[in-house]
């Protein structure tokens, strides 16, 4: 097969961790025969700096064209707050994501066996295993509602972001939760703030109708506050976490380090039609670009996960991801995930030592 696959390097690290994810598809294309033709795509803060605008005119159309996309990292100091919207990199994130129709963020918390010293949870409850994928929904809630400033004659200067949600969009979320437990444990905890938030009782009431069309499917609701006391407590309790924008933006990142780094964590915004995007959930890291720092890992990984979601060709998920736990139960670390007295590797020669295994 043939893939046409954007790339979208962006800022300080991303075009590192890039190069090297697209290293590991040569090597997968070679052992199983596919070719590749990589389109390169501006977008984030470098985009700024070229033409004005970190989404420039016409990326929507480029990625469309192509199967799947690939990102590296965007944002940085250098493009903060102070910066109009328009030149925010944050800001074309959202507008992809939207221009896509990704609406299903895809992110598995696995715990590597290599890295199980590097849990920061106690040992007994690492040692149970973790291996959760967190579905957050990615077009909808407070990041893309209505937002308003406006003076107050005894109050100052006050501010709203309207949190909304239709029946349409937590029932394909909710679907997309179901449809991945039946391929893993066949388990779904629907994540809400029922006893306070209207939209978490809509949320909860279409989740719980979805249920009845999935008995072979475990399901429970679990309070927001509850479910980030859950991950810190037993996280392998999880298997499919599902929830809204804001709180899986939340709870995503929490599930993430009691893996040990985000260094090697990936992730995937997937829709019904348009093609994947996938990078690593970790940022830029404008301090260490440049540096051979970085740990491509978790940009590998997403490579692993733009095959079993976009391609649908497991075998060659399969051997990304044997490679990477190969090259980790070797000893090889890269700094951020380097114990005490061992001696890191770079970022090229851990892309170098992955391929090697694939």
């Amino acid at each position: 097969m043939n893939y046409k696959i954007a790339l979208i390097k962006g800022d300080g690290i991303g075009p590192e961790v890039v190069n090297e994810a697209v290293g590991v598809l040569e090597a997968v294309g070679e052992k199983f025969g596919h070719t590749f033709e990589f389109v390169d795509v501006l977008l984030g803060g470098c985009a700024t700096d070229a033409v004005g605008k970190s989404y420039p005119d016409g990326t929507a159309e480029k990625c469309r064209a192509c199967d799947a996309v690939l990102l590296g990292a965007v944002g940085g100091p250098k493009w903060g707050s102070d910066k109009p919207p328009e030149q925010r990199p944050e800001t074309a994130l959202l507008a992809i994501r939207k221009d896509l129709g990704l609406y299903a963020n895809l992110r598995p918390a696995t715990l590597r066996p290599a890295m199980a010293d590097a849990c920061p949870l106690k040992k007994e409850t690492a040692e149970k295993g973790i291996d959760l994928m967190m579905v957050r929904e990615l077009t909808g809630g407070i990041y893309f509602g209505k937002r308003d400033r406006y003076q107050t004659e005894d109050r100052g200067l006050e501010c709203t972001d309207l949190m909304a949600y239709s029946e349409q969009e937590i029932e394909r979320i909710g679907r997309r939760a179901f449809e991945l437990a039946r391929l893993r444990r066949k388990k779904v905890s629907s994540v809400d703030k029922a006893n306070v938030l209207e939209t978490s009782r809509l949320w909860r009431s279409v989740m719980h109708r979805l249920a009845e069309e999935y008995p072979d499917v475990q399901y429970e609701d679990v309070l927001v506050d509850n479910c980030a006391m859950q991950l810190v407590r037993d996280p392998g309790q999880f298997d499919v976490v599902v929830t809204e924008n804001m709180f899986g933006d939340i709870l995503s990142d929490e599930a993430s380090m009691v893996t040990g780094s985000i260094g090697l964590l990936p992730s995937a915004s997937i829709g019904d039609t348009a093609p994947g995007l996938y990078e690593p959930i970790h940022g830029s890291a404008p301090d260490i670009a440049g540096q051979d720092k970085a740990n491509p890992i978790a940009t590998i990984l997403s490579v692993a996960m733009m095959f079993r979601y976009s391609f649908q060709r497991a075998a060659e998920a399969d051997a990304i991801e044997a490679a990477v736990d190969a090259v980790l139960a070797e000893g090889w670390r890269t700094p951020d995930i380097a114990e005490p007295g061992v001696t890191p590797i770079g970022t090229k020669e851990m892309g170098r030592l992955i391929r090697a295994h694939i």
